[in-house]
């Protein structure tokens, strides 16, 4: 998806990609919601929770993919991907205050170890020096990680299937985007390119994957036992990064991978116990 991202933004501004892309998934959801006969559970839930389904749909796809596209707009892919992934520690911790969960000192150092490690990537292997390639993309990527984690906490309280619960968001989510783009862009046909990775977005980003991840968020005994696990993908993610987009890759991500991937060892052999 970073790769995708990069691609896409090279056509298409930060908010165009949210648009096209979100109506891409409202689109595929909508057939999802018609194939199961769920358009009655939809209507009934909007209705009912009309006030939660506008705060979760304003946060997810407009917010969050707002601030995600502006933070990989101005940083290089695999740094704006490393910093979003600590959503996953921030996930964990606010699972804490909002769902009353409790932390154990293997998630804790786990969490400190995954951070470690994708603070090497962000400075280029320079940890302590803070020094980061985009103040302001660095800022946009760690309040990306703040609003997917209170999107998700709010979902977990969701008494609704997660299909409907989704598809309602988006739906909600429609007339913002489209009130913002008249309000703050001019129409421009986009390029057959721009689109094309607008879709691939909209269809793998949005789509069926929030699906699974919904499922599993609502499934599990602990949030922070599943949250580190996201951390496997990075490695796949480089290779795409390198050999589609060009872009080098820095002895210090891999280093910082590995620290992260050191930090899951630590969870998953506690979580085998």
């Amino acid at each position: 998806m970073a790769t995708a991202f990069k691609v896409a933004l090279e056509y298409l501004n930060p908010f165009e990609l949210v648009f096209y892309a979100s109506i891409t998934s409202t689109l595929i959801l909508l057939g999802i919601i018609l194939y199961q006969n769920k358009i009655n559970l939809v209507k009934d839930h909007i209705k009912k929770n009309f006030k939660t389904v506008l705060i979760l749909g304003s946060i997810n796809p407009f917010l969050y993919y707002l601030v995600l596209f502006k933070a990989y707009d101005i940083l290089p892919a695999q740094e704006a991907q490393a910093i979003n992934y600590t959503w996953a520690l921030m996930l964990a911790f606010l699972s804490v205050i909002f769902l009353k969960q409790k932390l154990t000192l293997s998630d804790i150092v786990a969490g400190i170890i995954c951070y470690f490690g994708v603070l090497i990537i962000s400075t280029k292997g320079e940890p302590f020096s803070l020094n980061f390639s985009n103040m302001d993309g660095v800022f946009l990527a760690l309040l990306s990680t703040v609003l997917w984690s209170m999107y998700w906490i709010f979902n977990t309280k969701a008494k609704v299937d997660p299909v409907v619960g989704l598809f309602s968001n988006f739906l909600v989510a429609v007339p913002i985007l489209i009130t913002y783009f008249v309000f703050t862009q001019d129409f421009v046909v986009p390029s057959i390119y721009g689109l094309g990775a607008a879709i691939y977005v909209g269809f793998f980003e949005m789509g069926f994957t929030f699906l699974f991840w919904l499922k599993a968020m609502q499934s599990a005994e602990s949030t922070s036992k599943i949250a580190n696990l996201i951390f496997i993908s990075p490695f796949i993610s480089l290779i795409f990064i390198y050999f589609i987009i060009g872009e080098q890759i820095y002895i210090s991500t891999i280093v910082g991978l590995t620290t992260i991937i050191f930090g899951l060892i630590i969870q998953q052999t506690k979580l085998s116990k």
